[in-house]
């Protein structure tokens, strides 16, 4: 897009700004050149640059501004896209504060005149005493960019004599009256702009932190919702040790029981049978200690079983995410078997493929797992597989290697010419 430097009206300038300082002037002619892609600012490279333009009357003074953004890319080139119409945005301008000539034609993002350019501007800082229309009207007034100055003269400058009849004091008043009100109107203005670029600046503030709160919160859910699928997990797992810890206590309860019963009979019998019953006794105390270390040892597999299943829980995350992080940056295995090639291996057959490979890409092959095992072993080792004189030998002759699973024919392929003829 073209500016116009100078125009019959004046002059056009773009100040790059620096917080609230001008940290770099062209002229609209050296940003055109800029906007065709002719050179770019490495120390610009991959910013969002906050930018203005700046209309001037020839006597250097400010008519109209316009607060753009603009991005530079990594080689610092300007964004080829950008196409505001910032010239036509500062006529359309609404009154801003007076930098010498009367109230600017002014244009940002609280107040720009077509709303579709609303996101492309910025808000000026209207800090008393140190912002950003201060920093441009000093920088305009120091004239780097070597604009010339025309003074404006005229006969009301130059001073004549007034005879003591002039106009009635009631006219002093009543100009003096009207420039009050119009630096009183002046004042009303700068205060409406300031607090419009203040609810502008709040408005985004709240919105980023709106958005933010909301990628939290969605965080958040999700980190929830895995917690409770892995307690729903655990306690699924508790619940199958406890039914095995309640099946072993009701052995062990089983076993004191028939002890009492025959400790109850050896007390009741007589004193010839009470070696014997004592030999049973002795019996099953052996069996209830067994048992009762049979239900040690179950609890300590038990808790072991805990400890590895949250280890495996927690690897199986680790997997889980090394997964996703490879499918999130769309990185592909592939795998090679003979007579197949290369395979890009979608995500969901990993587990398929890993657990048997070869009967994997005999499915790619349209054939059994055996069928495709005697194609490898002749592909591999192309001989003659016709019994030997021995047991257990072969003729092992070579032959001509097929290679392409579906044309070998076992008995005719893996045959030389003296066994297929017979």
């Amino acid at each position: 897009m073209a500016l116009a430097d100078p125009s019959e009206d004046g002059y056009a300038a773009v100040f790059l700004m620096d917080g609230i300082d001008v940290a770099r002037q062209m002229r609209a002619t050296e940003f055109d050149a800029f906007l065709d892609g002719y050179v770019g600012l490495s120390d610009l490279a991959d910013t969002d640059v906050r930018a203005v333009f700046v209309q001037m009357g020839d006597d250097l003074l400010v008519r109209g501004l316009v607060f753009f953004r603009i991005y530079f890319d990594e080689e610092g080139r300007a964004d080829s896209h950008w196409n505001i119409p910032v010239e036509s945005l500062a006529q359309q301008g609404s009154a801003g504060p007076d930098m010498g000539a009367g109230p600017i034609r002014l244009v940002c993002r609280s107040r720009c005149p077509e709303k579709r350019f609303r996101s492309e501007l910025w808000d000026p800082d209207m800090t008393p005493g140190s912002n950003h229309f201060q920093s441009i009207r000093k920088a305009v007034e120091a004239n780097h960019l070597k604009y010339k100055r025309k003074n404006r003269g005229g006969d009301e400058q130059i001073p004549v004599l007034r005879t003591a009849l002039g106009k009635p004091d009631t006219d002093i008043a009543a100009r003096e009256a009207a420039a009050q009100r119009n630096r009183l109107a002046h004042i009303i203005r700068e205060q409406r702009l300031r607090i419009k670029t203040l609810q502008g600046a709040h408005q985004d503030s709240l919105a980023a932190m709106q958005r933010e709160h909301r990628l939290e919160r969605q965080a958040w859910q999700e980190e929830k919702t895995e917690l409770e699928r892995q307690l729903q997990r655990a306690k699924l797992e508790a619940s199958k040790l406890k039914k095995r810890l309640d099946r072993r206590n009701l052995q062990v309860g089983e076993l004191r029981e028939q002890l009492e019963e025959i400790q109850a009979v050896v007390s009741d019998a007589p004193a010839g049978l009470e070696e014997a019953a004592q030999a049973e006794v002795v019996l099953l105390r052996e069996q209830l200690d067994r048992k009762q270390r049979e239900l040690d040892g179950q609890v300590r597999t038990n808790h072991e079983l805990e400890k590895a299943l949250g280890d495996a829980r927690n690897q199986a995350l680790d997997e889980d995410s090394l997964v996703r992080q490879l499918q999130e940056q769309k990185v592909f295995l592939v795998g090679y078997h003979p007579g197949v090639g290369h395979l890009t291996l979608p995500f969901s057959d990993l587990r398929k493929y890993f657990d048997n490979p070869t009967g994997y890409a005999a499915g790619k092959c349209g054939l059994s797992e055996p069928a495709y095992r005697r194609w490898l072993d002749h592909y591999e080792n192309p001989v003659c597989r016709a019994p030997g004189k021995q047991k257990g030998d072969v003729c092992g002759q070579p032959v001509m290697r097929i290679g392409q699973p579906a044309d070998f024919e076992p008995g005719v392929h893996d045959r030389c010419e003296q066994h297929a003829a017979s």
